[in-house]
């Protein structure tokens, strides 16, 4: 046990470079010998691709953005101004008055395209930050949660967020914060001052996941702003992550947007980054033959997933997976078309491979005839009826007859 003064210091070490990629990167055991298995085994031994972690610079920033803002939590705890926060918090639940006195805008997005590895790089961070799950403090004695992982509520609703907050706070420290919720049957600004209260004991770090469903509800603004309030009344930092749509949502008002200042990363571009990743799931292969990856097959893999590398690892497993089923055993290029034709149907909408260069020769335009240019250069102006009749006017030519000379034309007796 530690005073709560020193918390800090029960934080793991900052990690930085290459210390923290390799702490960050995650292979899983893999031997050559799995490819002369039986069918089952590699069948589900093929699974450990989707174990395979490899950090990008996504990875660093969101391990720098999670810790400093865990730090910023930890500091305001034990201080003067905690203990009187305590004690509004204990009126705002009894008396109805809410009053911030901690403060703190310590909230933030990131923000990511599905499938970017967003979620995979907060959970490897929050494994390296939160090496100790639970930090008991002796004086004053305490439990404190450095991280806790909530999903905002399908329909944004503010008190079954809160609610779970709660429950997910006594799975970890084996309360009756919840229970008792229940059994009280508290109101929702009840339950702001009692998870307020709840947040500044035992929680550093929070952490909301598909804050996108705050765009399709009518509580959205709600749910956003009961957060703010929580911030205010306990001091600790927010993370709020979602997809892209999220972004268009807090961008409607200023009190959204400067609640939503963060981290925003897209699809993968084609590069080192991706080349790198391409080699390292490719080299976990269960088929009898072994192949080597090649700057074609990363190419078509990048064109047949637009960089997005969760659509990568789907691939190559259901390529293997077809190739062990039907007994081709190889992973090449005909296999991984072969799961994109058949397992990523779904997903064509949303992926736009390079189109294939144009074979046949286009159809040949019509051209007019300029009286300004040699005879050998007549049939390449491209002409339209206007054009015609503008060089009608200007030559002082008959129309018909001018157009006679680009294009059937019928006299029809009046």
């Amino acid at each position: 046990m530690t005073n709560l003064s020193d918390i800090i210091n029960i934080l793991p070490a900052m990690k930085s470079g290459d210390d923290l990629l390799s702490a960050l990167e995650v292979l899983p055991e893999y031997s050559a010998d799995i490819r002369n298995a039986d069918v089952p085994v590699r069948l589900m031994e093929l699974s450990a691709l989707y174990r395979i972690y490899v950090p990008s610079q996504m990875s660093l920033e969101i391990y720098s953005k999670l810790y400093l803002a865990l730090l910023r939590s930890l500091q305001k705890k034990g201080t003067k101004l905690a203990v009187q926060q305590q004690n509004q918090n204990y009126k705002a639940v009894m008396q109805q008055e809410y009053r911030g006195i901690i403060g703190g805008s310590d909230s933030f997005t990131i923000i990511g395209a599905s499938g970017t590895g967003k979620s995979s790089a907060i959970s490897r961070a929050i494994a390296l930050i939160t090496e100790n799950h639970v930090i008991e403090v002796e004086n004053p004695y305490s439990k404190i949660i450095p991280c806790i992982c909530v999903q905002c509520p399908f329909d944004s609703s503010v008190k079954g967020l809160l609610l779970e907050i709660l429950r997910k706070v006594d799975e970890v420290i084996d309360g009756k914060y919840y229970q008792n919720a229940l059994r009280a049957r508290t109101t929702t600004d009840m339950l702001i001052g009692n998870v307020s209260q709840v947040a500044l004991n035992h929680i550093g770090l929070l952490i909301v996941d598909e804050i996108q469903n705050v765009c399709s509800s009518k509580n959205g603004r709600s749910l956003v702003g009961m957060l703010t309030q929580l911030i205010n009344n306990s001091g600790i930092s927010i993370c709020m992550v979602g997809t892209p749509e999220s972004a268009v949502f807090f961008e409607q008002a200023v009190q959204l947007a400067r609640r939503s200042l963060g981290l925003r990363y897209d699809v993968m571009e084609y590069g080192t980054n991706f080349r790198k990743f391409c080699e390292t799931v490719f080299s976990y292969q269960y088929v009898k033959q072994k192949t080597e990856i090649t700057d074609a097959v990363m190419e078509w893999l990048y064109e047949h997933t637009s960089g997005n590398i969760s659509v990568v690892v789907s691939l190559i497993h259901d390529a293997q997976e077809i190739a062990i089923l039907n007994g081709k055993e190889v992973l090449n290029l005909e296999s991984l078309n072969e799961a994109y034709q058949q397992r990523l149907s779904m997903l064509h909408g949303f992926i736009h491979p390079k189109q294939k260069k144009q074979t046949t020769k286009p159809k040949r335009k019509a051209a007019v005839k300029d009286v300004n240019l040699p005879e050998k250069d007549v049939n390449k102006v491209e002409f339209t009826i206007a054009d015609l009749v503008v060089t009608a006017k200007n030559e002082n030519m008959d129309i018909v007859k001018l157009l006679k000379e680009h294009m059937t034309v019928v006299e029809v007796a009046v």
